[in-house]
């Protein structure tokens, strides 16, 4: 399970011990956490061959998706979600990156996740940004094959 979700169960479990606590003293209840909404993101996928268009992509909980491997695409970007970095962030400036065509592929992604607003973009246009991509390799889908003339 993943960081923030750990945190956000362990404090659901200890509130009601808080709270019989705090009522045995006298005290006011503690409030339990409010509920987080569903990771939701909006992707759209340009230049790309296997997947094109915009989709929506919900998890935690994984309904009223429309891209069509939602639950797998949920899955990656948990397996990629760090407690600390955000796992959208951008190929830093001065990252050294090798001159290496990946396609015209490009994506935009926008949303919330993991209680974060999302707002990122990704193309294929040099060696760290093609890596940036394939970390997001189901989310985006399989680029389509170029032909070597």
């Amino acid at each position: 399970m993943p960081l923030h979700r750990l945190a956000l169960a362990a404090a659901a479990l200890a509130a009601p011990a808080l709270l019989a606590a705090g009522a045995a003293a006298g005290a006011a209840p503690i409030p339990l956490p409010e509920q987080r909404a569903a990771d939701h993101l909006v992707v759209t996928i340009t230049h790309s061959g296997d997947l094109e268009g915009t989709f929506h992509l919900y998890c935690h909980p994984l309904t009223g998706s429309t891209h069509p491997r939602a639950a797998d695409a949920c899955k990656q970007l948990d397996g990629g979600t760090t407690w600390g970095k955000d796992p959208f962030a951008p190929v830093p400036k001065d990252q050294i990156c090798p001159m290496i065509y990946g396609g015209p592929q490009q994506a935009h992604v926008t949303g919330r996740w993991a209680g974060r607003p999302v707002d990122a973009h990704f193309n294929r246009t040099n060696g760290c940004e093609t890596a940036r991509w394939d970390k997001f390799s189901i989310l985006f889908g399989e680029p389509k094959a170029r032909a070597m003339t």
